[in-house]
């Protein structure tokens, strides 16, 4: 299927004109009891094909759906070597959007297909898939692929009976990013969507059509937005009635099933269809949608968000009438162990961030806008924003351009006396008085004409100047706590600082009164030279260069480990977190462990490194 269906005819070796696909209607009923029963998988992470056909089997084990002895021969069957249907032709079609049913059951029918003992040495040998993540040649050479938009993506449907299962296997999975599953597409295209039904012998006919309902209805514009957006498995259940819904039945006997319906010269538009479901209970799905394939870059579409309604404060009004059903489920959706990363996670970036970028601006501003400023403005401003804006996700924090901007401000008040406070304090009165003009005139409809690219230029500044700022902090540690190249282990006794008190030989030193660091003296350096006495080789490198005192030693200039244990505590958070977030796909604890892991991986990571700093020193 790419829009619609084509065939290879049993002993045929090429396909067929593309057709209307006619479906029966029990098969649209099975597959729609499939959904009920079977496992759904959403926005799952796998790089190949074992690893996905693992994680399946693995989740139907875990829900009682597979006995786990039956896993090895599940595991086996779906990994068997995929023969295209017109490996012998030159004149080679697409399977799909992927889709590769064609009498699929011949895959699991062959009485060879080994016994359960061969198992595992079958495993390795050459019936299996290839399973490499690269297209083959015959892939690649595939003339079909210029008929396909750039950005395709295939959904795979497996159907076949065996006979070791008593009760039918079936999966629906949504990977999170297109994969490349080698060999089982016929042509190189990243696999999004596989659905498996394996079941056991006799109803072969059965699963073939429920293969073809499936297939035609992931072909279908409507269901496959839907099976893109989907949360869970009602959305999808909501998505096959909603095609049930404008299914029209032929009664038997009436038409010939053998005859193949031409494809209509123009294709009605499913726009109103889009427009019924949309109007209905799933308009809050949210999902990453694919831009429309084949109409440049990702633009707005025609959303009734950003249609201008002429009136004063029109799309504001229209805003919060659609935004009210929801406002408070946006907040208490929140109450999961999933979210909990999140938030987490969020509040650490604005907070560190707002740490950071106080910093920087304490050091633009004469400290006039400091850390306390930024973090308060962060605050406050947060708060008020996911309270008022119906927008509780954005995460608003001080920004690369901001500062550029108060740098800019700062010389600009310097150079022409102004205050650079007021001044400042204008500017934000004068930003909220443009942004009122902006609401009530509904200029947010201008959003549609900006595209991806603008978006992107912002973010990939943003994230480069966070990258930049990190290293900056690195080497300037560096400058500050320089290490010493010229040590050689050994020889320690070369290596000393010591203070020294000034020129003056008046200054009376005696060992009865020895001034530990801690109790550092607070004496102003004219009484120094009269009545008290204490220790200078007590004092600290600051409290040394005080007093007036001179640091003797070839190690003075140096800090031992500082700027070293800063590299391996800033490496080891980034690579550990990277690690963590793979553990979602890795072999170790049980499902839930690993996307528990995998979900706190920065908090986790942030959490592991300040105690390895704290129990160093």
């Amino acid at each position: 299927w790419i829009k619609f269906e084509e065939k290879v005819e049993q002993g045929g070796e090429r396909w067929s004109k593309p057709h209307v696909a006619t479906l029966s209607l029990h098969s649209l009923f099975e597959l729609r009891t499939c959904m009920e029963k079977g496992s759904i998988m959403l926005d799952r992470e796998a790089s190949s094909l074992p690893q996905l056909v693992e994680m399946i089997v693995d989740h139907q084990i875990e829900t009682g759906l597979l006995k786990p002895e039956l896993k090895d021969k599940v595991t086996y069957t779906l990994l068997r070597k995929h023969r295209h249907q017109t490996k012998k032709s030159n004149l080679r079609s697409l399977a799909d959007i992927g889709k590769t049913v064609s009498s699929a059951s011949r895959m699991f029918t062959n009485p060879d297909n080994g016994s359960p003992a061969m198992t595992h040495r079958n495993l390795t040998s050459s019936s299996l898939n290839d399973i490499s993540d690269k297209p083959e040649k015959d892939q690649l050479k595939n003339k079909f692929m210029k008929k396909l938009p750039r950005d395709a993506e295939a959904s795979n449907v497996l159907v076949g009976e065996v006979d070791f299962l008593d009760t039918p296997f079936i999966a629906f999975v949504r990977l999170q990013q297109a994969v490349m599953l080698g060999a089982l597409t016929e042509v190189p295209v990243p696999t999004r969507f596989l659905f498996i039904l394996l079941g056991p012998k006799g109803k072969a006919k059965s699963y073939h059509e429920i293969g073809r309902a499936i297939a035609t209805l992931m072909s279908d514009e409507v269901f496959h937005d839907i099976a893109y957006k989907a949360k869970d498995r009602h959305d999808l259940i909501a998505g096959i009635d909603e095609f049930l819904d404008e299914v029209i039945v032929l009664p038997p006997g009436e038409w010939d099933p053998a005859i193949r319906i031409e494809p209509p010269k123009s294709l009605p538009s499913s726009d109103k269809r889009k427009n019924m479901y949309s109007g209905g209970e799933n308009v809050q799905m949210n999902g990453d949608t694919p831009h429309d394939g084949g109409h440049g870059g990702g633009g707005h579409g025609d959303c009734e968000e950003l249609q201008r309604t002429g009136r004063f404060c029109g799309g504001l009004i229209k805003d919060i009438k659609r935004k009210v059903p929801f406002f408070a489920s946006d907040f208490y959706d929140a109450l999961n162990i999933q979210a909990l990363s999140a938030i987490l996670f969020i509040y650490l970036a604005t907070v560190t961030n707002a740490i950071t970028f106080g910093g920087l601006l304490g050091d633009a501003t004469d400290n006039m806008q400091g850390v306390l400023e930024s973090f308060l403005g962060t605050a406050v401003s947060g708060a008020i924003f996911c309270l008022f804006a119906g927008q509780p996700l954005t995460i608003l924090s001080s920004t690369g351009p901001v500062l550029v901007f108060e740098r800019l401000l700062f010389n600009f008040s310097k150079d022409n006396n102004f205050d650079y406070l007021e001044f400042r304090l204008w500017i934000g009165l004068w930003s909220a008085f443009l942004c009122l003009i902006l609401v009530a005139t509904d200029a947010s409809f201008l959003v549609q004409y900006f595209t991806r690219f603008t978006e992107e230029g912002f973010s990939s500044l943003i994230s480069f100047i966070f990258i930049y700022d990190a290293f900056k902090k690195m080497i300037k540690l560096a400058d500050y706590y320089p290490i010493n190249s010229n040590f050689k282990v050994g020889y320690n006794t070369l290596f000393s600082c010591a203070c020294v008190p000034p020129d003056p030989a008046n200054i009376s030193i005696s060992n009865d009164t020895t001034l530990a660091p801690e109790y550092s003296p607070t004496i102003s350096s004219t009484d120094m030279y009269h009545n008290t006495t204490f220790d200078w080789a007590f004092l600290s490198k600051k409290e040394c260069s005080k007093y007036g005192g001179n640091l003797v030693g070839n190690s003075c200039n140096f800090v031992p480990d500082i700027t070293l244990m800063s590299f391996i505590l800033f490496l080891g958070t980034y690579t550990s977190s990277m690690a963590l977030k793979k553990f979602k796909t890795s072999p170790y604890f049980p499902t839930t462990a690993r996307k528990l892991i995998s979900d706190f991986a920065i908090i986790l990571s942030i959490l592991i490194f300040c105690v390895i700093d704290a129990l160093v020193g």
